[in-house]
């Protein structure tokens, strides 16, 4: 490594050198109820401090006297190529934290060169978001209609260049996501939403009709369990996204990186693996990677960094994510993504903070607002 690759590693510029400075930026610009939708989970919030302690309780197993000298942390996905293992996790409403929304987001992931996954309750719709995104892009739907509705969906997915469609199937009801609640507050798309008969009655059935009519690639994100996994493998699904919805749909739930191991063994190279679920640092995406996921969704963290300073603040983003994480492949000894196994890590290690949402940017705790 030169001095030049070093400075360019270790030595970040901009009015964002750190991830967690993106988080005050944020919360000037947004107001209280926009804020507390994009930090609270359901009910008790359980699932999301989960996600969080799940990650934070495993520890890294560093190898030495390896030459490090050059880090490759790219990978493909669904046949493109990707600069990180990542990309932008399906958000609802992300014209609350830009008014430019999906198309802001997606035009810096395009940029850098990873994909988003375009939710389908965020503005400005499938069409425009396309446009703005000229690189790898999936999109995400929550089922509104039959069958003939969801081929109509991917068929304009297909004729826009999406790479893969993802279905989300966590959402058969809609949480109690009390933040929301008490602040008496509902989101635009919520007051004016019909068809939640339609996702409620989802089942494999639905998923056999995808897979018979289309070619594009299917992702089912919500997928929380090995037998699940299993189901998805033996349904011809492309893509097994491990999720729990961000800790927004059931409570009492298990942390992702929990799930992961179960998922990995029931999946055995069938399908791509993704996950998300309160990841935000680069060590955060090597672990996930070690343990055998594929690509790792960021929500809330790109979210902080697009209310911050939009298509920008994304960028910026990304590549202190990118420092982040070829710092740590170097120090754990791993040269690139395949290096990376099981053998890098240590599960059931002491955690050393309280988990919520902001517990992996610990920089923050000294203000309450940030203390989940």
């Amino acid at each position: 490594m030169d001095e030049a690759e070093a400075k360019h590693l270790f030595e970040p510029t901009g009015d964002f050198q750190c991830l967690h400075e993106f988080l005050p930026a944020a919360r000037a610009k947004l107001s209280d109820h926009i804020w507390g939708y994009l930090v609270g989970a359901t009910e008790t919030e359980t699932t999301l401090r989960r996600n969080r302690m799940a990650l934070d309780s495993i520890a890294l197993r560093p190898r030495v006297c390896v030459d490090v000298s050059k880090i490759d942390t790219s990978t493909t996905l669904f046949g493109r190529k990707l600069r990180l293992p990542m990309f932008l996790a399906p958000v609802g409403s992300l014209e609350s934290f830009d008014p430019g929304g999906a198309a802001t987001a997606g035009r810096a992931a395009s940029a850098f060169g990873i994909p988003i996954m375009a939710s389908s309750v965020t503005h400005p719709g499938l069409e425009a978001v396309a446009a703005a995104a000229s690189g790898p892009k999936i999109f995400q739907l929550y089922v509104r209609g039959d069958n003939a509705w969801i081929d109509d969906v991917v068929k304009r997915a297909i004729d826009n260049g999406f790479d893969a469609f993802a279905i989300t199937v966590d959402t058969a009801a809609y949480s109690r996501r009390e933040r929301d609640i008490t602040g008496r507050f509902v989101k635009p798309w919520r007051s004016t939403a019909t068809g939640q008969s339609w996702q409620a009655g989802f089942t494999w059935d639905n998923v056999k009709h995808f897979k018979d009519k289309h070619s594009i690639p299917l992702i089912l994100k919500g997928i929380a369990t090995g037998e699940d996994a299993a189901l998805c493998c033996e349904h011809g699904v492309d893509g097994v996204y491990v999720s729990n919805h961000g800790g927004r749909q059931l409570d009492h739930g298990r942390g992702s990186m929990d799930v992961l191991p179960e998922v990995m063994a029931a999946v055995r190279g069938r399908a791509k693996v993704l996950i998300d679920g309160s990841f935000c640092r680069g060590t955060d995406i090597v672990k996930a990677i070690a343990l055998g996921a594929d690509a790792i969704g960021m929500g809330r963290m790109y979210c902080y960094a697009l209310a911050a300073d939009g298509d920008a603040g994304v960028h910026k983003m990304l590549e202190l994510l990118e420092h982040e994480m070829g710092v740590a492949m170097a120090l754990a000894g791993a040269r690139s993504l395949a290096e990376l196994n099981p053998s890098f890590v240590h599960r059931g290690a002491p955690t050393v903070t309280m988990p919520h949402a902001h517990s992996g940017l610990p920089l923050l705790f000294p203000t309450p607002e940030f203390q989940g």
